[in-house]
């Protein structure tokens, strides 16, 4: 069997396999777990050098599947948050988080417009990093002392911000100075999909080691973050579908608001929020890639049939 076909078999398969081995290895995962943010930090760089400057047009549809990230997320929250904290936690990233590095490839298989999902993940991405201090502050029950706000609110904008802007910026700096090696990046976005396989194994496996650690009391708390996660993951890729085919593209619309960056998310429970509430966007990881691998596979099957 040719390499590039085998490849393409295994691409449904690589992040149930990533999840797995997160699951099985997760003692030896620690060692390792430095290296998330400089993986997203990377994926997200070879996104956004999918999309020339010149292509990025935020149309009718981007606007509307933003927000329903951002006034959803908060709506949730609210909505949750008498019932208990880290639940609304939970299943508010799980909303908030912005659209996964990966999604641009997965749309791509599917048969969608990878130049918009590409432009919605910067719009998303960037929308994170401009609400995420005061709302994370907010979300995580942040002190009302104004010096702990601020230097709160500093800390958050310094970590969360660079991450998410800075390769944007680096992929705008290589598109105007350095336009070959722009090129050769964005022909390269297979790469993105293999480094969030490796990306999600680690924060699976920082997940399982945080939830085996936990008292047998909170499994229950646990299962209703599971789901109430599977709830939220059907409704986002069923209501990004509805948007995107009122808009002409309902592979992408679904795309673009189905499929998180939940290595993203997971980081961000782990740093700001209680703990226990990376159990959502951990089982969001394991619902929208059931979905993702059933897309796969039914695409593949139509297209076996129609040859």
């Amino acid at each position: 069997m040719p390499s590039s076909s085998f490849r393409q078999r295994l691409k449904p398969w690589m992040l149930p396999i990533a999840i797995v081995s997160g699951i099985l290895f997760h003692n030896q995962i620690s060692m390792i777990q430095w290296v998330v943010p400089y993986l997203i930090f990377t994926m997200l760089m070879i996104t956004f050098c999918r999309v020339k400057p010149t292509e990025f047009r935020v149309s009718k549809m981007i606007w509307e599947l933003l927000a329903v990230q951002l006034i959803g997320s908060v709506a949730i929250f609210c909505v949750l948050r008498p019932l208990d904290l880290p639940l609304a936690q939970a299943v508010m990233i799980c909303v908030l988080c912005p659209t996964a590095t990966a999604a641009p490839v997965v749309t791509g298989m599917l048969g969608g417009s990878i130049p918009k999902v590409a432009t919605y993940s910067i719009v998303s991405n960037l929308a994170v990093a401009l609400v995420a201090p005061v709302l994370f502050l907010w979300v995580g029950g942040g002190d009302a002392d104004d010096f702990d706000f601020f230097a709160r609110f500093m800390d958050i904008a310094l970590a969360v911000g660079p991450l998410i802007v800075l390769p944007l910026l680096v992929a705008f700096l290589l598109y105007f100075t350095a336009p070959k090696i722009h090129r050769a990046i964005a022909g390269v976005q297979a790469v993105s999909f293999y480094l969030w396989a490796v990306s999600l194994l680690v924060v699976v496996g920082r997940a399982v080691s945080f939830v085996l650690a936990e008292p047998p009391s909170t499994i229950p708390e646990m299962v209703m973050m599971a789901v109430l996660a599977l709830l939220v993951c059907i409704g986002q890729f069923a209501l990004g579908r509805a948007v995107g085919r009122r808009n002409g593209d309902p592979v992408s619309g679904g795309q673009g608001l189905g499929q998180k960056n939940t290595v993203l998310a997971i980081w961000i429970c782990l740093t700001y929020f209680d703990s226990i509430s990376s159990v959502g966007p951990a089982a969001y990881i394991l619902w929208q890639n059931i979905i993702n691998s059933g897309q796969l596979y039914m695409k593949m099957r139509r297209e076996a049939a129609g040859a």
